[in-house]
């Protein structure tokens, strides 16, 4: 089946950018809700980068009874370590890897590109990201968890293992519990992954300490 091109949001913070930061979105939303977070993330000015926000297809999502949403797969049981869509998480991987191969043919290396995500978004950057045949500069997963994580040892790559991963997760998630993102972040550790991790007092979402700490550990991928 032939790769749909997704819509996008492009944000460029200065002429001629040479990093990408491919930034997606949680259930439901669209590429334009974290337009807002660029100028939050505190990056100097002379950081000339492209932030890629695309909208994940629409499709019927199983555990809201089938109505039709934004989403990066089904969604399928309240359990998030059971039945994954693993077509719909298959398909979208190749979406977002299109994306980053647009970067590459615009000139961006991959050691400059940051794969991040919220919720269903930072699943699939995970996914994604440490399947890649060279390591990206960086992989940002905020209030989300480890995809089919029985199959992470068998594809997980050796060269995008080296890859630094940014998780950050609410203390008080009700929709992503924190005990599934600590998991995952323990799995990733367990599988070799180089991770900084980081909790807050919050729910699902973003919050300002958290945009802080994102902005200055983009920063401090990008200029290395």
């Amino acid at each position: 089946m032939p790769i749909q091109p997704l819509e996008k949001v492009i944000v460029e913070t200065g002429e001629k950018p040479d990093a990408s930061i491919v930034w997606l979105h949680g259930l439901g939303a669209d590429g334009h809700d974290f337009e807002p977070i660029v100028p939050e993330l505190g990056l100097p000015a002379n950081l000339s980068v492209r932030f890629i926000f695309p909208h994940a297809p629409a499709i019927p999502v199983t555990i809201n009874n089938g109505y039709i949403m934004p989403a990066w797969y089904d969604f399928k049981q309240t359990d998030l370590g059971i039945d994954h869509d693993e077509q719909g998480i298959v398909q979208s991987a190749r979406q977002i890897q299109l994306l980053i191969e647009q970067q590459e043919m615009h000139g961006i290396a991959p050691n400059r590109i940051i794969l991040a995500g919220f919720s269903q978004g930072g699943a699939i950057a995970i996914h994604c990201g440490l399947r890649q045949s060279e390591p990206l500069a960086g992989i940002m997963s905020l209030s989300a968890y480890l995809l089919m994580p029985e199959h992470i040892k068998d594809e997980i790559k050796t060269t995008a293992s080296t890859t630094p991963i940014f998780m950050a997760h609410g203390v008080d998630d009700p929709v992503v519990p924190y005990a599934a993102g600590e998991a995952s972040y323990q799995k990733l550790e367990e599988a070799g992954c180089h991770i900084e991790w980081h909790s807050y007092s919050m729910a699902h979402q973003v919050c300002p300490q958290e945009i802080k700490d994102a902005g200055l550990w983009i920063r401090e991928i990008l200029e290395r």
